[in-house]
């Protein structure tokens, strides 16, 4: 009984660090979405103001739905929380895709990509919500398709550099490596803190994604 003790509080602040890496993701969300809206609204670019209120929202959107879920330790809510949590990470991948689709690609290939990419998110909502008592069996396959669907960015190469400048290419690269080393921790129970050290490799890779879209888009 004194070890289920230790345990349960143990658990609680791991469940506090998750809470609160996550809780600063959700207040540099909505410094981000101004930072990158006001300006746009103040020249007209609608497209601009469209892409980057779709990104932002479902970036504070994701972040927020990571902080409440680790917040709340009641076990009948933290097992629907935990449902939402993971499908915000597919919106906030296709919100992540949303302003290189629009303003560097055109025509059909645009069309094409960016239904693809949000066909994926709801396919992904389905696939969250069929299998949620499974989720721990299926979390390699979740995994998998988390970062496969962060690497179709590998078509958006050409548009990218035919349009901006080569570093907002490697600012993509690095955050998307960001995200994949970080999955090793996502997977692993080696570590304690294993979570909060993927939590924390999420948010570095979040802010390099934003400096991306800031500095170069």
């Amino acid at each position: 009984m004194g070890e289920s003790k230790f345990n349960r509080k143990e658990n609680l602040i791991i469940e506090i660090h998750n809470s609160i890496t996550h809780g600063i993701g959700v207040v540099l969300g909505v410094i981000f979405l101004l930072m990158l809206i006001l300006p746009r609204i103040r020249s007209g670019n609608i497209t601009g103001v469209v892409a980057y209120s779709i990104y932002g929202g479902c970036f504070i959107l994701m972040f927020l739905m990571s902080t409440i879920y680790h917040a709340v330790q009641l076990p009948k809510a933290k097992s629907i929380l935990r449902i939402f949590d993971h499908i915000s990470i597919y919106y906030f991948i296709a919100g992540s895709f949303t302003p290189a689709i629009l303003l560097l690609t055109s025509g059909k290939f645009r069309v094409f990509f960016i239904i693809l990419i949000w066909a994926i998110a709801v396919l992904g909502t389905i696939f969250k919500v069929a299998t949620y008592k499974s989720y721990d069996k299926l979390k390699s396959i979740s995994t998998l398709l988390y970062v496969g669907m962060g690497w179709l960015a590998v078509f958006l190469i050409k548009p990218i550099l035919n349009n901006v400048s080569w570093k907002f290419l490697l600012l993509l690269v690095i955050g998307g490596l960001l995200y994949t080393v970080g999955t090793f921790f996502y997977k692993s129970n080696r570590f304690k803190y294993n979570h909060v050290i993927w939590h924390l490799f999420v948010l570095a890779a979040a802010i390099v994604h934003f400096n991306a879209f800031y500095l170069y888009l």
